[in-house]
């Protein structure tokens, strides 16, 4: 496990009444079918329970590393960062070097990082 500094008590037993709330708050609303596969941090794979997981991520621990090897054996080889600094981008080299990590904190970034994906394809 690898603590990040961060500014709250997120995913973590402290959030169990935001996650309540949460939970009250979806419990009516319509969720329909993703088109593309999204992976819930909670429990490393493409969600299936949308409703639930959203509310249960906010409480519970990240598995960072077995969601990012998940995607990659599920044939994911290209990550995108999008704000500024690249934590996350340096997570998913330490998990596997040979993945394309892409950050985007601009224009110019994101530009490159159309161009290069799209060269790629």
């Amino acid at each position: 496990m690898i603590q990040l500094a961060v500014s709250g008590a997120f995913h973590s037993p402290f959030m169990h009444k935001a996650s309540d709330q949460i939970a009250k708050y979806l419990a009516n609303k319509e969720f329909k079918n993703m088109q593309i596969p999204v992976y819930a941090n909670v429990t490393a794979t493409p969600y299936q329970h949308a409703k639930e997981l959203l509310a249960l991520q906010v409480k519970s621990p990240v598995l960072w590393q077995k969601s990012i090897e998940n995607m990659i054996e599920d044939g994911i080889d290209t990550f995108i960062e999008v704000g500024a600094g690249k934590t996350l981008s340096g997570l998913i080299k330490k998990i596997n070097n040979a993945v394309r990590v892409f950050n985007v904190c601009g224009v110019q970034s994101l530009e490159n990082t159309v161009r290069e994906v799209n060269h790629a394809s």
